[in-house]
């Protein structure tokens, strides 16, 4: 299960914690008076866009002394995820302690409204005494409070800790992002040699690829330096053994396939945590000084850990399970990942690991990976690999980036670390398959809810207690029942049940598995799409046109193209249903040239739309018009 049980763990320090019990209990004391003498200091460093490309994981070929160095002190937890594998949903999940589809947040540049009773942890540690400051990355997916941090900015330090408050303090690192890679780099820095890196097998080996990789573990290098100057800074200050320190990557690595995608490449991360001597008895029995933890954990966590630590309350909402201090619970026994819109191109997918298979639940399979995100494209690695694929020089491993998803993917992280052979169709494999399967759900999922949908709930109430009236009246379940059925195969032997759905409610699910199950589908609902699709203020009415644009006849394309330009008009329909309708006018293809002129003179920009996404619909465009050259 996903929902969060606080239990106490059975550790060599349960006599500690009954001590302490006793203490508070003789003094009057409770966790939020304790004194700063009785908190530890955190500090946090984070580095974006990289995976366990350390010297100290393993990786012969990486250059990081500093983190090399630390890690013997402190311990390497070998099986960690970042949940997303983008940074902004990545945030999100650590600053609420919750899964972003929970909220309405797994969409990157999203902004939704957060319950009230639902805080972010800075505010529950401010309120225990400490002094919190973030140093200086924000980019959440949900609204914050002003007042989140006493310092947010590329100055905020623990040095400005007022005297006797504890501190907890972040240090975020941007020298190894995705963009880094594909920056001129200095000569100095350039200290791998390209000839000898390890190309991943979904990779194709090619001067540029070879480039890009050497010039990530230059970056790790680089950021391994910053690192080491974080930590010299508090071993000078004397403050370091009142300190607990965590390093930890926030996402897989910027190169593609790792960053964006849901695989362990997308979601695996270091994460190595130093518990100095005098707060030893914080450490459960799996912590190992100098030493490794096969314990399962993940971003969503990281929030109830910090308040375990800080001794105080953790609430009872927050999904995650403390795995350091006092009220450290039991092993998890798997690990959640989840994509949902990644910049200008929806999608929805699901994973889950039990730290050796990885399972994946597509549910929009008719939507490669490798979706031409216009940023991702900006690196030479995916411009290369994406011109090999259309010119047929790829092999199969190489090719599955870039076609249509299967609805199921397993792999097993043993034999296949780099995670190209699916086992989904194994028949040794049925047993653990369906076990992840079963297991592979997010409570309250807003994902199963188009995004424009979710917008208009965000409007007047947060969607996470729009997802709980819902599920009062088996809203939810139908829903996600319904896409969990018609996303499972490509099977026409669900065509009745489609009809039904499309017929009763124009149903979006609905629509989309007609969508990927392609002509034979368009062919036998024709009527029920066609009244989808001319649904007006629907969302299953973008997908049923185009369904019946792509797959149907002259007249159905006639019908649908027009529907299509309709709703890519950001300015009447908003940037979400916006942004579906030009993902789909860019699927046509040459099909939409005889609408060329209505597309050319389409807006693109709305002031009501959130800043952050304001060039999606723009980037679409002359995505969509380049076909029409």
């Amino acid at each position: 299960m996903l929902m969060s049980t606080h239990s106490f763990p059975t550790s060599r320090y349960v006599l500690s914690l009954l001590l302490v019990a006793a203490a508070m209990s003789l003094f009057g004391a409770s966790p939020s008076t304790l004194s700063a003498a009785d908190r530890p200091n955190i500090l946090w460093i984070t580095s974006e866009d990289n995976g366990p490309q350390l010297g100290c994981y393993g990786d012969a070929y990486a250059v990081t002394p500093n983190l090399d160095a630390f890690a013997k002190k402190g311990c390497r937890y070998l099986k960690c995820w970042s949940n997303a594998p983008v940074c902004a949903p990545a945030r999100t999940t650590i600053i609420t302690g919750m899964y972003p589809p929970s909220l309405g947040a797994e969409h990157m540049r999203s902004m939704v409204k957060l319950p009230e009773k639902i805080k972010c942890y800075p505010e529950y540690l401010k309120a225990a005494g400490y002094h919190c400051t973030n140093n200086s990355k924000t980019d959440y997916n949900v609204e914050t409070p002003a007042n989140l941090w006493d310092e947010s900015s590329g100055k905020a330090h623990w040095k400005n800790c007022p005297e006797g408050k504890p501190f907890f303090a972040i240090f975020n690192d941007t020298i190894s992002h995705e963009s880094q890679i594909r920056n001129k780099i200095n000569e100095k820095d350039q200290i791998h040699d390209p000839a000898k890196v390890r190309i991943p097998a979904y990779h194709p080996d090619t001067p540029e690829v070879r480039k890009d990789w050497a010039q990530y573990y230059d970056r790790m290098t680089m950021m391994d330096a910053n690192c080491g100057k974080r930590l010299q800074e508090l071993e000078e200050s004397g403050k370091a053994e009142d300190t607990i320190v965590f390093y930890y990557g926030d996402h897989g690595s910027g190169m593609p396939r790792s960053k964006r995608m849901p695989y362990n490449s997308g979601l695996h991360v270091p994460l190595i945590v130093y518990i100095p001597e005098k707060w030893k008895h914080l450490a459960p029995d799996d912590y190992v000084a100098g030493g490794t933890t096969d314990r399962l954990v993940s971003f969503v966590d990281l929030a109830p850990t910090l308040l375990s630590l800080a001794g105080t309350d953790i609430p009872e909402h927050l999904q995650g399970h403390a795995f350091l201090g006092p009220k450290t619970t039991e092993k998890q026994p798997y690990l959640y990942g989840f994509r949902g819109r990644m910049d200008e191109r929806p999608d929805m997918i699901r994973s889950i690991t039990d730290g050796r298979y990885v399972y994946i639940r597509n549910y929009m399979p008719h939507r490669p990976c490798g979706q031409h995100v216009d940023y991702m494209f900006q690196t030479p690695t995916t411009r290369v690999w994406k011109e090999m694929f259309d010119k047929g020089q790829l092999n199969e491993a190489q090719s599955h980036f870039w076609r249509e998803k299967p609805p199921e993917e397993l792999y097993d992280l043993t034999t296949d670390p780099d995670e190209v052979m699916n086992l989904a169709d194994s028949a040794e494999h049925q047993e653990i398959k369906g076990k992840l399967a079963k297991g592979c759900a997010i409570p309250g999922d807003t994902g199963f809810f188009p995004e424009a949908i979710v917008n208009e709930w965000n409007v007047k109430t947060a969607p996470y207690d729009k997802m709980q009236d819902l599920a009062a009246f088996g809203d939810v379940a139908y829903v996600t029942g319904v896409a969990q059925q018609v996303t499972a195969s490509r099977s026409l032997d669900l065509l009745p049940e489609l009809k039904v759905h499309l017929s009763a409610n124009n149903d979006y699910w609905a629509a989309i598995g007609v969508l990927m199950r392609g002509a034979p589908a368009v062919e036998q609902l024709r009527p029920e799409l066609r009244k989808t699709a001319t649904s007006k203020g629907l969302p299953s009415a973008i997908v049923a046109a185009e369904a019946l644009a792509r797959f149907g006849n002259e007249e159905d394309l006639k019908l649908a193209l027009p529907i299509l330009v309709e709703y890519a008009n950001v300015q009447k329909h908003g940037v979400f249903n916006a942004i579906s309708a030009w993902n789909s006018l860019d699927y046509l293809g040459e099909k939409a040239r005889s609408a060329k002129a209505d597309i050319e003179a389409l807006p693109v920009q709305d002031k009501s739309v959130n800043g952050r996404m304001g060039s999606y619909c723009d980037r679409l465009k002359e995505k969509v018009l380049s076909n029409l050259k």
